[in-house]
């Protein structure tokens, strides 16, 4: 039978004293999520799971040992630990790993909760969603669909030194997925909302949704050429989230990053600030704490085109003999890694309209596919399948799609040449990036 985290959390204690383990470290991360899925005007599936665990890992011999488990048990408590002596003892690599210091300060968080539906109102609001859908143009068909969901995250991390921290917050997103078609071909867009259901308009979201697949039925395939690139901020974001791995202190240490050692210099426009900031009151997750318990901060990845910092935990930042920025990245089963949180492009000075306008001629793209297979993390070339609209007399024209648009992510960076005055944090959980549009030039464009 499982115990409450804090029971178990002094039970482990108890037993890495017996054992004489002077340096340990104990994480907790649990999950609670419910969802409701609509399909033809009715409930089609209904989930509701709870999902999480426990990890430890100590000092032995000067290695670090992992183990870690889903039950919360006395036995449990107890096998944990020897587990994780167990695998010190047959740990070959002899590389130092890091525990946070206690007595570390913590600034508060600007959290604005709210309650989360009853199972009744997400089943109430899916299935509005799902009317408004349908609603919105005769042209929508069946595999429209609309979806609601809640779920609550927590997390512990206490250790030797004396650190004891937790954290708790819960979320609530509506997705609305808008199916057209006219007859001869089929498309599809979706919109989502996190937040407050109280806030929560199903018929605007349905609506924008809709049109955004109405807007690309009979859309033709691109020219080939050239162009001026402007990027919607779902575009960008999907790029950031790919190339995000260029900015981890991890990679560039071992190679898979081109940016290893390249603080101070310009690789970026003037024009790009790319900014990390963990409590972000707009994050649907902020939090004051990374993976191993170091408080977070905002930074400035690139300021002004120049390259301020890489993303580092405990150990990598002791490697390059820096601090460590806060953004430790792990779940209870996985070691310690590295991610950002909530990471955007600083907006700019223009609105979507005057840099669309300063192309003239130009492709803008509204989606991105491909992403795994068409990018090269290492390398930064892409070459990625794309929809969205030709830019004519500085206007979106006709819609556009089945066309690729190739180039090189470091180079890109360099040659944004205007960046948009809206920025909305696009935030579903712990990890988000966001961007306003931007005007990028030199890419290649393949179609027709």
């Amino acid at each position: 039978m499982n115990m409450e985290y804090s029971a178990f959390k002094e039970a482990v204690i108890s037993e890495a004293k017996r054992r004489g383990i002077s340096e340990y470290e104990l994480y907790y991360n649990s999950g609670e999520d419910v969802s409701v899925d609509t399909f033809r005007h009715e409930i089609n599936e209904f989930s509701s799971s709870v999902d999480g665990g426990v990890s430890f890992r100590c000092v032995v011999g000067g290695r670090m040992g992992y183990a870690s488990t889903e039950e919360l048990s006395e036995a449990e408590a107890v096998g944990i630990v020897g587990r994780a002596v167990d695998n010190a003892g047959i740990l070959e690599n002899d590389e130092r790993e890091y525990l946070a210091p206690g007595g570390l300060e913590y600034e508060p968080l600007d959290l604005v909760p709210y309650a989360l539906p009853t199972t009744e109102e997400l089943i109430k609001t899916a299935l509005d969603g799902d009317r408004a859908i349908y609603a919105a143009d005769p042209a929508v068909i069946d595999g429209a669909s609309a979806s609601a969901s809640c779920g609550t995250v927590k997390i512990a991390i206490c250790n030797s030194n004396g650190l004891d921290v937790s954290y708790e917050n819960s979320v609530a997103v509506f997705f609305a997925a808008s199916v057209v078609s006219n007859g001869s071909e089929m498309s599809d867009a979706y919109e989502v909302k996190v937040g407050s259901f109280d806030k929560l308009d199903v018929d605007e979201l349905a609506k924008k949704a809709t049109e955004k697949a109405l807007s690309m039925l009979d859309a033709d395939v691109a020219p080939t050429g050239s162009y001026p690139v402007v990027f919607a901020p779902e575009a960008v974001s999907s790029l950031l989230s790919t190339f995000s791995g260029i900015f981890s202190a991890e990679n560039a240490q071992k190679g898979l990053s081109k940016l290893g050692g390249r603080e101070g210099e310009a690789i970026a426009s003037p024009l790009v600030t790319l900014v990390d900031d963990p409590r972000h009151p707009e994050s649907a997750m902020p939090i004051n704490f990374d993976g191993e318990g170091c408080p977070t901060h905002k930074k400035s990845v690139i300021e002004a085109g120049v390259f301020k910092t890489l993303l580092y935990n405990l150990k990598t930042a002791a490697v390059a003999g820096v601090e460590t920025t806060g953004n430790a990245a792990r779940s209870y089963n996985s070691t310690v890694g590295i991610r950002p949180f909530s990471m955007y492009i600083a907006p700019g000075d223009k609105t979507e309209e005057e840099i669309v306008r300063g192309v003239g001629e130009g492709v803008y793209i509204t989606s991105l596919g491909g992403l795994h297979a068409g990018a090269n993390v290492i390398s930064g070339d892409f070459s990625l399948q794309s929809s969205g609209y030709m830019i004519e007399g500085g206007e979106k024209g006709r819609a556009v799609k089945s066309f690729t648009v190739a180039g090189n992510f470091y180079t890109l960076l360099q040659n944004i040449t205007a960046v948009g005055d809206e920025l909305e944090l696009r935030s579903h959980g712990m990890t988000s990036f966001s961007s306003p549009c931007l005007r990028v030039d030199g890419l290649t464009v393949a179609g027709k």
